[in-house]
């Protein structure tokens, strides 16, 4: 039986960090943490939920159904399931995530050193073809990625974070309205945009194939094996959140108080490293923005081959066209549609993953999964409508719920149903034994 070395378990580690670490994961922290000022830990609090906590357990349950996220659905049903998983795929892949990772490392790397209209273009033409020569080989992603970029990128990232703790920019600001009255939801909402819990759906494919690749085919080991590369990542991705919420709390008299991300770490390189400081955030945006990138993309390939009658190498030479394409329309326009899909979304994943690891406490799980999951979708349309600045369409009812005004009305809702169908569930099972 084939089991890891502890470097060969640190590299599968360093990878799936490395996949998580992107371009969201850089720049709405300091952008939250101007913003939550002085409340700046129970916000992060809130964010380290959504931004570290979930996806930690998403790779769980996908490790204990051996890395497919069409098992993570069945309990929900085949065309259910794939409807989901589709939605999620094309989210986090071509529509949204894959291409912000070029824009965003094209903003923060390139943009600040030349004003060219044909810069973007450019870039994203050769950012791509990078992204699609990682790609096309994805059995050597742990050598490639864990053992010799990831290492590069956290080298680049203790620089910059120690600089952010030993010379912060200046003295922790005050909080925004919106975090004055609810630190820990918006910090929990702003993990959202993250898209790492949508993005552990897919990346569980890719951590079970790289760890298959090594030779394990042992059930337990794969599952043992995914969860310590999430837990790897989990421990990286906070120390580098909070660095950055703490750098951007203290960034109000550097920047101002409505800066976004970008602005933030930009401004405060340029103000403490200079010219030299800004080379080295290109590199590391440009770094953590490319394995996110490889690793999307991958993991589209790995699915919609399997899914679709075409091979692996079509699937990821047409996302990574069609994500050029999407590229090209700026970092603001992709924020701005993204949004609302992700607060659709992520209550359907958070539910899915959370339903799949309590599965111990019901005996047939479709009679608990399909009513919570219905009841999630409904209530989670209603907030992305909402998200949307399409609040006239929701019915006047579903913004009474509790934490509705906060975008989390879906969760009473969701407990209720889940009371209710785990009620059920043992009566028929008694019933049936009577």
């Amino acid at each position: 039986m084939t089991r890891l070395k502890p470097l060969d378990l640190l590299a599968l580690g360093f990878m799936t960090f490395a996949l998580f670490l992107g371009a969201g994961n850089i720049i709405f922290p300091p952008g939250a943490g101007l913003q939550a000022g002085d409340t700046l830990w129970r916000a992060a609090a809130g964010f380290l939920i959504t931004g570290v906590g979930l996806p930690l357990l998403t790779v769980v349950a996908m490790g204990r159904v051996g890395g497919g996220m069409e098992r993570l659905c069945a309990p929900i049903g085949k065309w259910a399931g794939a409807t989901f998983a589709v939605a999620v795929y094309l989210a986090i892949g071509p529509l949204f995530a894959t291409p912000r990772t070029a824009v965003v490392s094209f903003e923060m790397g390139v943009a600040p050193f030349t004003a060219s209209a044909y810069a973007l273009p450019v870039y994203s033409v050769l950012y791509f073809a990078a992204v699609l020569f990682l790609t096309l080989n994805p059995g050597a992603l742990v050598d490639r990625v864990g053992k010799f970029i990831t290492p590069l990128l956290l080298a680049g990232l203790l620089v910059l974070a120690g600089g952010a703790l030993i010379a912060p920019p200046g003295e922790v600001g005050t909080a925004a309205a919106a975090y004055r009255s609810a630190p820990f939801v918006q910090g929990f909402l702003q993990g959202y945009l993250t898209m790492d819990t949508l993005g552990a759906l897919v990346f569980g494919i890719v951590i079970a194939t790289a760890i298959q690749d090594r030779g394990v085919t042992d059930p337990g080991l794969l599952t043992r094996y995914s969860v310590i590369a999430g837990v790897i990542a989990a421990v990286g991705l906070s120390l580098v959140y909070l660095s950055l919420f703490h750098l951007g709390a203290g960034s109000q008299s550097l920047v101002g108080t409505e800066a976004d991300g970008v602005q933030v770490l930009t401004g405060f390189v340029q103000h403490r490293f200079g010219t030299v400081g800004s080379l080295l955030l290109s590199l590391v945006i440009t770094l953590a923005c490319l394995t996110t990138a490889v690793g999307l993309l991958t993991a589209c390939g790995e699915y919609f081959s399997r899914l679709l009658p075409v091979s692996y190498r079509t699937v990821v030479i047409a996302f990574a066209l069609f994500s050029l394409v999407v590229a090209n329309q700026g970092l603001s326009q992709l924020i701005s549609v993204s949004v609302p899909v992700l607060v659709g979304l992520y209550p359907l994943a958070i539910a899915l993953v959370a339903l799949s690891l309590m599965d111990r406490l019901w005996l047939r799980p479709r009679y608990v999964f399909v009513p919570v999951m219905a009841v999630t979708l409904i209530f989670g349309i209603a907030d992305a409508l909402t998200a949307a600045g399409w609040s006239d369409r929701v019915p006047e009812v579903f913004k009474r719920l509790p934490l509705a005004d906060q975008g989390l009305g879906w969760v009473v809702p969701a407990l209720v149903v889940l009371g209710l169908a785990v009620a059920v569930d043992r009566a028929s099972v008694r019933k049936r034994s009577a």
